[in-house]
């Protein structure tokens, strides 16, 4: 069974939104920028993004990603491919290194 990774939203402010997660749940920031930032909830994390950087998605772990497209490396080492459901919807398909 496939295991989501994280689900990004968009917002105009990271700041104001990191800050307004932080106060309304209990979670934990893992990173923090200027462009995005992570959240770890128990069962997930959310990814903040602004609009322009990053699509709001749904990210699923992934080892195949070749058969999907060509991964892009990210800062902090993951790869992904982005592919987009018959709905339209945004995943993100991710791994990390072992």
């Amino acid at each position: 069974m496939d295991r989501i990774d994280h689900i990004a939203v968009q917002t105009e402010s990271i700041t104001d939104s990191v800050k307004w997660y932080k106060e309304m749940f209990s979670c934990e920031v893992e990173y923090e920028d200027a462009s995005w930032a992570l959240l770890k909830f128990e069962n997930t994390k959310l990814a903040l993004v602004v609009p322009n950087q990053h699509p709001p998605h749904i990210a699923v772990i992934r080892d195949n990603l070749e058969s999907f497209g060509s991964p892009v490396k990210h800062r902090d080492g993951s790869e992904s491919v982005y592919v987009k459901s018959p709905d339209n919807n945004t995943f993100e398909l991710i791994r990390y290194p072992k």
